[in-house]
């Protein structure tokens, strides 16, 4: 028997439950949604968890899909599914935990009498570090974004190369592999000898059809590559990129874009510019660098020195 919290599945089974984390101001029991599927066989152990922020939505929309496809009589291993991490944030479609006004991806590995965001933070890491690797699912928040994978544990990390592996086999197709700030989990777990990556999965307000399919055939992917489901995956040449070029707006007004999202684009190229209401141009910007047009705002109106963009940088293939 493989428990997580109140779900409890046998060899072969799926289960369902809640992980006890805590009280609302009004006393009620927080308990964080979580699946257990025990395959028939033994193997690895999987981690996957969604929502750490709480507007992020798309991680939980590859789960509605994924779990009900998933045959434990046919999966070697074990998977562990925490649903929503960020309970506090969901509920208000917040990206920080408003509770604690904390962004609970920087909380890692956590504290279990600390903050609210702290007590989430060491609940979930307590489960990811009962597992073999790690998917921490993840979106651009409501900006546009390219589906990519990230690696956060740095070019130095005695696991960057299986933590690489495992974006490599989730396959987006392109790879941020750049050392994160302290608390993520992909910062925190590969320290404790667990493979982890993020996968961004686009960006959207609510979620994003294609970005969900994408996420669903990445977490397939893994459960092939890594020997839980029969079959292998294609393991793709990956795009990685080394960092961010960011670009503010140098007025305000409204933006208008020339490349389109996971466009190549040159140093000097343009990338936006920012017009009145009237359709005036008042400023334009070009690329500092080579790179990739990796994310961009949703809403076109800007306020002086306000963020519009992001290019990849440093780019390469592996």
């Amino acid at each position: 028997m493989t428990s997580l919290g109140t779900a409890t599945a046998a060899p072969g089974e799926i289960a369902t439950g809640r992980l006890h984390v805590g009280e609302t101001r009004d006393g009620s029991a927080v308990g964080l949604p979580v699946a257990v599927v025990n395959g028939r066989e033994d193997g690895k152990t999987l981690y996957v968890q969604a929502v750490s922020d709480g507007d992020e939505l798309n991680g939980v929309g590859v789960l509605t899909q994924l779990v009900p496809t998933l045959d434990p009589e046919a999966i070697s291993g074990t998977i562990l599914i925490v649903g929503i991490v960020n309970y506090h944030g969901f509920q208000v479609a917040e990206h920080r935990n408003p509770i604690d006004d904390t962004k609970l991806n920087r909380a890692y590995p956590g504290e279990e009498t600390g903050t609210t965001s702290e007590r989430l933070a060491a609940a979930t890491f307590e489960v990811a570090t009962r597992a073999d690797l790690v998917l921490d699912l993840h979106q651009g928040s409501t900006s546009r974004m390219i589906d990519e994978t990230r690696v956060r544990c740095g070019s130095r990390h005695r696991l960057h190369e299986k933590c690489l592996e495992l974006a490599k086999a989730f396959d987006c197709g392109h790879v941020l592999d750049q050392k994160g700030p302290d608390g993520q989990l992909a910062r925190a777990a590969p320290d404790e000898g667990i493979p982890t990556i993020d996968p961004e999965l686009g960006g959207a307000v609510g979620w994003d059809e294609e970005s969900i399919q994408a996420g669903v055939e990445g977490v397939r992917n893994v459960l092939h590559h890594y020997d839980f489901l029969d079959g292998t995956a294609p393991m793709e040449t990956q795009t990685r990129a080394g960092g961010f070029d960011q670009y503010g707006a140098p007025a305000g007004g409204l933006v208008h874009f020339d490349p389109a999202l996971g466009e190549r684009v040159e140093a000097g190229a343009p990338l936006f510019s920012v017009t009145d209401v009237f359709g005036t141009v008042k400023e334009r910007v070009r690329a500092d660098s080579d790179g990739i047009f990796w994310r961009m705002r949703r809403l076109p109106q800007v306020a002086t020195g306000e963020y519009v963009c992001s290019v990849g940088t440093d780019l390469d293939s592996y």
